[in-house]
């Protein structure tokens, strides 16, 4: 019954208790995971896998103890994640995937009992939204969460940040912290890794008091990269932005004297003809770069400053590749001036 719809990539959401129809997996590969984990509670009625939709039957999933709570949103945001690691999981095995187990407890669990439509993860996230954007620190943050267990003896919510921010990365919201050269010569990444000198001119890695190295080994400087490969894995995840990364192949404009995005210009076309194998797959990414300078603390006698560098999906139709969402940030470039020529080091 279920075999008709399967999606274009071979796959099929998946019913077992852990999955919840959020994670899709081969059609072989289900009696294994129904098996293992049982079969979810309250799927009654087959709307993912061929069965008519009649009242509200989809609406719900399962909760935490067999209990019925309805469909949270941070389902959708799990389901793009973990269909990036459906591949890994074929080949992976039954503990392929246990680095969400966290995600999907928070997610089946209750913020309070009797609140069902709110799951502990939701808040959560929310709560860090508003951290951002109302610029709180991470101690006002601690004592926010201390205050709500201690109002809400029952609410089921981490300790603090630092466990939420743990928990975030799970996410694909965490950034990599690599140590740089004092004078920009070089990362100390890959095969630098392990050096405490740089290796081109030869300064220290770590600061230093009265000429020693501290005992808490602080790095003279360090960049924040968020990598880039999983964000355009998502891109392609799903069957709607998978085909607006090939409009770039599609959308050209047909009047030689119109440009309205990229592919309509000279350089675009000169570079297909110097690299004619990356430009026969529609599918490989362009992207444009741009890094600008700003000081984070809005105060203009302080010398510190702090370099993005964003990157633009320029395979993207011209009404979205500008759009705030799909605008990603790649590096934070920190330091009092400005990387200039040595930009290519952090562009590694």
């Amino acid at each position: 019954m279920a075999k008709p719809f399967v999606n274009d990539r071979g796959f099929i959401k998946c019913p077992c208790r852990r999955c919840l129809n959020n994670a899709s997996h081969q059609l072989e590969d289900l009696e294994s995971h129904i098996f293992r984990n049982g079969f979810m509670f309250g799927y009654n009625q087959w709307i993912h896998h061929g069965e008519p939709t009649t009242g509200n039957a989809g609406t719900t999933v399962a909760g935490p103890s067999g209990g019925i709570h309805e469909r949270d949103e941070m389902f959708d945001v799990l389901d793009d994640i973990i269909s990036e690691d459906v591949d890994d999981d074929a080949v992976g095995g039954p503990s392929s995937n246990d680095q969400y187990d966290d995600l999907f407890a928070a997610l089946r669990s209750e913020l309070y009992p009797g609140v069902s439509s709110f799951s502990s993860l939701n808040f959560l996230v929310k709560l860090m939204h508003l951290k951002v954007l109302n610029k709180w620190t991470n101690k006002s943050f601690d004592e926010l969460l201390k205050l709500l267990k201690l109002a809400f003896p029952k609410i089921d919510l981490v300790e603090s940040h630092y466990e939420a921010k743990k928990l975030m990365t799970k996410m694909g919201l965490g950034y990599s912290s690599i140590h740089v050269c004092k004078n920009d010569c070089a990362l100390f990444w890959k095969e630098n890794s392990l050096k405490d000198t740089c290796p081109v001119c030869s300064e220290s890695r770590w600061k230093l008091q009265s000429g020693k190295r501290s005992a808490k080994n602080i790095p003279h400087k360090v960049l924040r990269y968020f990598p880039v490969g999983p964000r355009l894995k998502r891109l392609f995840a799903t069957s709607k932005t998978a085909k607006l990364m090939r409009w770039h192949s599609t959308g050209k404009s047909k009047d030689n004297d119109v440009m309205r995005h990229p592919v309509d210009g000279k350089s675009w076309q000169e570079f297909d003809k110097r690299h004619p194998q990356f430009a026969g797959d529609v599918r490989n990414v362009r992207l444009g770069l741009a890094a600008d300078g700003f000081n984070p603390f809005g105060n203009m006698s302080l010398s510190y400053s702090m370099w993005p560098v964003v990157l633009t999906t320029y395979n993207l139709p011209p009404w979205i590749c500008m759009k705030v969402e799909y605008l990603m940030l790649s590096l934070l470039i920190h330091g009092p001036q400005s990387p200039g020529k040595d930009m290519d080091i952090f562009l590694r």
